[in-house]
């Protein structure tokens, strides 16, 4: 009896490394995709916002919801789709960035607090965290590294003030600081490099 629960044991710590692996592939061929295609990219999160807040408007009108969950919602959207300006540059300074960052914790906080209070079902309250708080900020989370490869042209965020593209693109540093990076460091630093020996 006890072999068997070790077993489970066991096994349930291997299924949660293949999901953990399989998720960090999938994120990496996500941001990989950002990087390749950054205007559609910015169209599907362009839609996923005016779908999101099509879900906010159906839950005030035909759900019993509390106001302040819905309504803080759709200003969260509003708020987030201000960063689709000046899309893939995106500031992690500016104050729109640290407002929605702002924003999904008190959106969290809102939403537990009303599902506390209020029974639904586990597959509604998930299906309200996957689609209405996590999708979008999911998507910038993924796009952060779209900033990295974007070639100079003359169109620059706004708060950016050079006065030459070029001079101005090779005076940053060039080391990648996004998400795509932390995927080579942890693919460098656990994965061994195969090198060929012939003997």
């Amino acid at each position: 009896m006890w072999f068997l629960y070790l077993l489970t044991w066991v096994a349930t710590i291997m299924q949660v490394c293949f999901v953990t692996l399989a998720l960090a592939a999938g994120l990496y061929y996500l941001a990989e995709l950002v990087e390749e295609y950054t205007v559609i990219s910015g169209r599907i999160i362009k839609w996923l916002h005016a779908f999101v807040a099509a879900i906010y408007v159906g839950l005030i009108l035909f759900e019993d919801m509390d106001y302040s969950v819905t309504l803080l919602g759709l200003v969260s959207v509003g708020i987030y789709s201000l960063m689709l300006r000046d899309f893939p540059f995106i500031e992690i300074s500016s104050p729109v960035f640290i407002t929605s960052c702002v924003l999904i914790f008190v959106n969290h906080y809102f939403a537990f607090w009303f599902f506390s209070t209020v029974w639904h079902p586990f597959s509604e309250v998930l299906a309200f965290f996957t689609i209405c708080l996590w999708l979008v900020p999911f998507a910038f989370f993924v796009s952060l590294s779209a900033n990295d490869n974007v070639l100079p042209t003359i169109q620059r965020p706004t708060g950016e003030k050079q006065d030459d593209v070029l001079s101005s693109y090779f005076s940053k540093k060039v080391k990648r600081s996004s998400l795509l990076s932390l995927f080579d460091y942890c693919k460098e630093s656990v994965l061994p490099t195969h090198s060929n020996k012939r003997f």
